[in-house]
């Protein structure tokens, strides 16, 4: 069973300005895509179409933030990060507002519609900017509980979700706290560290792992900053071999947040799996991550690769 977090930001969107008069969202007239259609339709004094024009979405949402509003601007990720980029930067994290950066279509899930849609920078590109919070989540439930988690905390938060349907990994009582992993399996011989769409990937790697008998320790780093670096920490230290999986490209993303750590330690062995510096193409989405190994099999055969060169 599978479902898009795309549609577990519309429904939680709904439900948070239903519950409060101050939640808006401002769209930049993508809002069939991004599933805030309903939210207009029921909450329109709440809602802002500032048409293609994603700066001025940035702008408004600022405004909105210093009036005591909580505004979700709400776009495709490649726009949120990048066309947007230096007003979030300069009118929402610098005086540090309560504006929330919501984008659907993060990584390849786009897919068909070619690189300039695929946005594999956008998380790396607001882990820079400081005061910004940063959060992917990895299926539909906990997409559900990070977006009311977000408009429960104050400052800039960026948060990313998928187009196509990705499989069930929680159930609705499962809870997640900002900058906070959750572990999903215990273990000691090596750590799987992921996030977002890809986390289902992981999960099977982890399975096919204990098939072999390896004990593996599987986390979901939903939140890349805050980064939660006790249970990087925990894990560099206990096991000393992590394998990375996300789908962003490996610079400057939650590989590289890892490896930060593991450098400052001093200790420790990383293997990153992500997009490899290179831009996407008009693909089928499993076929885009397949040529940038971002499959169960490259991700099995990287962890046994770690383990066996342990460096410390």
């Amino acid at each position: 069973m599978s479902k898009a977090t795309r549609d577990a930001y519309g429904e939680a969107i709904l439900e948070l300005g239903k519950a409060n008069p101050d939640i808006y969202v401002v769209d930049a007239d993508i809002g069939k895509s991004c599933k805030t259609v309903p939210f207009f339709e029921q909450l329109p004094d709440q809602h802002v179409n500032v048409g293609i024009a994603e700066q001025n979405a940035a702008g408004v949402a600022a405004g909105l933030a210093t009036c005591g509003k909580i505004p979700f601007v709400t776009s495709y990720a490649v726009f949120g990060s990048m066309r947007m980029c230096e007003q979030i930067r300069q009118e929402a994290c610098y005086p540090k507002l309560n504006v929330k950066v919501a984008c659907s279509h993060g990584g390849f899930t786009p897919a068909n519609d070619g690189a300039s849609h695929q946005g594999i920078e956008d998380m790396g590109i607001y882990r820079t900017i400081p005061n910004m919070t940063v959060i992917m989540p990895a299926d539909y439930y906990s997409a559900k509980k990070l977006v009311k988690a977000a408009a429960e905390y104050y400052g800039p938060v960026y948060l990313r979700f998928t187009r196509d349907p990705i499989p069930f990994i929680y159930d609705e009582d499962a809870e997640f706290e900002i900058g906070k992993a959750v572990t999903l399996k215990e273990g000691n011989d090596i750590a799987i560290i992921a996030n977002g769409d890809i986390m289902s990937r992981a999960v099977a790697a982890a399975e096919e792992l204990e098939a072999k008998g390896h004990s593996v320790r599987l986390l979901d780093m939903h939140t890349i900053k805050p980064l939660d670096v006790d249970a990087v920490t925990a894990a560099i230290e206990e096991i000393g071999s992590i394998v990375t999986v996300e789908d962003h490209n490996i610079l400057n993303g939650l590989g590289s947040a890892v490896c930060e750590i593991a450098a400052e330690m001093g200790k420790g062995k990383v293997k990153r799996i992500g997009i490899q510096d290179q831009f996407g193409e008009s693909a089928p989405y499993d076929r885009l991550l397949e040529k940038n190994g971002v499959t169960v099999e490259n991700i099995v055969a990287s962890a046994e690769a770690v383990m066996t060169s342990k460096c410390c």
